[in-house]
């Protein structure tokens, strides 16, 4: 990068740029804790010459505090996979049952934006089709920040809910679903190059709220790779420019998905396990009649406080899956 003339070629030295990122996410988190060790050996051999309250009471402080980001780092260790660093787009899909699936979905996107806030992402709205009366249809999200594919991959499938529907006259119980999609944001050195003839590019009004420009222009922009029928759309941007770059991002995402998913039997890479968006395919529940749990049906791991999941505290269920899948393949 200090070399002569490294930022002539503008897309090459971004690419570099790229990968000294992932290789210093990677090594800098192992550098921090070697010499974190380094100064708990030090405490450690001050408690054992001066022995004291104080100065064992510090000593433990540290050891718990060294433990703790060692637990985190070796389950960084697994995430493994090839594009676990990147960003990632998050898509929700509502399932069958109009308005109480587009409010179920809208109620997973408060929760997933919740989690990325908490864990220090930054989430942008690429795309979203309201509900008729409420909620949303679809929404896809740009979330970004280190590993942020590598731990929403854990989410990709249908997620289910049970409630008294707050949509019925009758105040009767109902189950909904909604499927949850993560692609990897891949630069440019990464993806795939999708010839002209396999591309039909649709452009449209934007709908919602964006103002009288975003209405008015056939801003908003609907890509369909031919040979495989994938579809994306994206009108978060005033620009149709804009939202045709993005469109191709993410329908290269969406290609590098299938082609690893081709690859991979299991699908242990990017598409997860989504399958139909209804009965029997979901991979967690949400129950909030006649009681309240949240169960993974991948790990079996149950939480009586619904408040808190919906809220964003989903780490819990999004480390015991790959914690259990990484096991799986170890033992395969």
């Amino acid at each position: 990068m200090g070399g002569p003339g490294f930022w002539n070629d503008a897309d090459a030295a971004q690419a570099t740029v790229a990968e000294l990122k992932r290789i210093k996410a990677l090594i800098e988190p192992v550098l921090a804790l070697e010499a974190e060790l380094d100064e708990l050996g030090v405490m450690a051999d001050l408690v054992e010459e001066e022995p004291g309250a104080d100065a064992e009471r510090e000593l433990a402080a540290m050891s718990e505090a060294v433990a703790g980001r060692m637990e985190r780092l070796e389950f960084q260790v697994m995430l493994d996979g090839e594009y676990d660093q990147l960003d990632a787009y998050l898509s929700i899909q509502a399932g069958a049952g109009g308005t109480e699936s587009c409010d179920w979905a809208e109620m997973l996107e408060r929760m997933f934006v919740r989690w990325a806030e908490r864990s220090g992402y930054e989430v942008e709205l690429v795309d979203r089709l309201a509900g008729e009366e409420t909620g949303v249809k679809s929404v896809t999200l740009q979330v970004k920040g280190d590993w942020a594919f590598g731990y929403l991959r854990a989410e990709s499938g249908v997620h289910r809910l049970v409630r008294l529907s707050p949509f019925d006259s009758q105040n009767r119980r109902q189950t909904s679903f909604a499927a949850v999609e993560v692609m990897p944001v891949l630069d440019d050195a990464q993806a795939m190059e999708i010839r002209s003839e396999d591309l039909r590019v649709d452009t449209f009004r934007a709908g919602g709220a964006g103002g009288q420009h975003v209405n008015k222009t056939d801003s908003a922009v609907r890509m369909t790779h031919v040979p495989t029928g994938i579809v994306v759309a994206c009108q978060s941007e005033r620009s149709q420019h804009k939202n045709r770059a993005t469109a191709m991002r993410m329908l290269q995402a969406k290609l590098a998905a299938k082609a690893q998913a081709d690859r991979d039997t299991e699908l242990a890479g990017l598409q997860g396990e989504k399958g139909d968006i209804g009965w029997g395919h979901q991979i967690r529940s949400y129950v909030l009649h006649p009681y309240q749990m949240v169960k993974d049906h991948r790990t079996n791991m149950e939480v009586g406080n619904t408040a808190a999941v919906l809220d964003g505290d989903i780490q819990g269920f999004i480390e015991t899956y790959l914690r259990s899948r990484n096991r799986g393949a170890k033992t395969s």
